[in-house]
């Protein structure tokens, strides 16, 4: 090899270790980053609290019966279209991939003829002795995995309270003869008597 060229390639070879050195230097004196005094990121927690957020230990689930009497059965129907794939909702009553729902309210669960039940809904239903309530309905529809473990209903829920109390009341709907709302939807009778007269004191 020409010495020459060996020695033109060794000097460009320190030329760019010598630039890349002195850009190194001048970096680290232009931009100095502060070390900080105590490494990581601080959390801010409201006091008295931890860093996990906890339910109220008094909080309570919200019930579906106070809502009934003011449910709309016509958005009701609209929301069952999520049902409509599995459910059939007329008076035939027939079977698809889930029961059919006429006269799904009060209805004992896990007891429509011709349907396969899982096991974990025949165990629910205690025999045929629990019923399909208002209240228990919503509490299955929230989400079915998960308030009766273990049943073949795959659909995810319905997590808003007011499509529920909606279906609900459509479900009603679908019956020979309409449930009795609960004590709690139903609107208060008022009395056709006359508030009766303070007895005279004797």
């Amino acid at each position: 090899m020409n010495s020459s060229y060996f020695n033109s390639a060794a000097g460009a070879f320190l030329g760019i270790v010598f630039i890349l050195m002195t850009l190194s230097i001048v970096s680290d004196g232009i931009y100095h980053p502060a070390a900080p005094e105590t490494p990581g990121f601080a959390i801010e927690v409201a006091e008295g609290g931890s860093g996990a957020s906890e339910p109220a230990e008094d909080a309570a689930p919200e019930l579906i019966e106070p809502l009934l009497a003011s449910a709309d059965p016509a958005k009701g129907e609209n929301v069952f279209k999520k049902c409509a794939a599995c459910h059939t909702d007329d008076a035939g009553n027939a079977n698809k991939v889930g029961p059919g729902l006429w006269n799904i309210i009060n209805r004992p669960v896990a007891t429509h003829e011709g349907f396969n039940y899982s096991n974990a809904l025949v165990e629910y239903s205690e025999g045929g002795t629990v019923e399909w309530t208002y209240e228990r309905l919503s509490n299955f529809l929230e989400a079915p995995k998960k308030y009766v473990s273990g049943t073949s209903m795959g659909f995810a829920g319905l997590r808003k309270i007011d499509e529920r109390a909606n279906l609900l009341a459509y479900l009603r709907t679908v019956a020979d003869s309409p449930a009795p709302l609960p004590a709690e939807a139903a609107p208060a009778a008022e009395s056709d008597e006359a508030p009766a007269e303070d007895a005279p004191s004797e």
